[in-house]
């Protein structure tokens, strides 16, 4: 699965790449990967199609970040977005 991209606080799939093959769903620890077809998702479908342009591709699963589990169920995340790139 190579396309997912590395910002500071997010990771970012390429929808172009995408094979929609689902093995990435139940791995994410927050359940934040979600069909391209549901309602709303036309927003971050666009965050991620951008970032996915300009971040750092990642192909080896990392650590899950110590903070991960406190900003699980945290409302309107993408307040918090950062566009710096990851640290891979």
């Amino acid at each position: 699965m190579d396309c997912f991209y590395e910002g500071e606080n997010m990771l970012v799939i390429h929808p172009d790449e995408c094979i929609d093959c689902g093995v990435c769903e139940p791995e994410c620890p927050v359940e934040a990967i979600v069909d391209d077809t549901v309602d709303g998702i036309q927003d971050w479908l666009e965050l991620n199609a951008k970032y996915a342009e300009i971040w750092p591709n990642i192909t080896e699963i990392g650590e899950v970040p110590a903070d991960a589990e406190e900003w699980k169920d945290v409302p309107d995340k993408k307040q918090h977005f950062s566009e710096k790139p990851g640290g891979s």
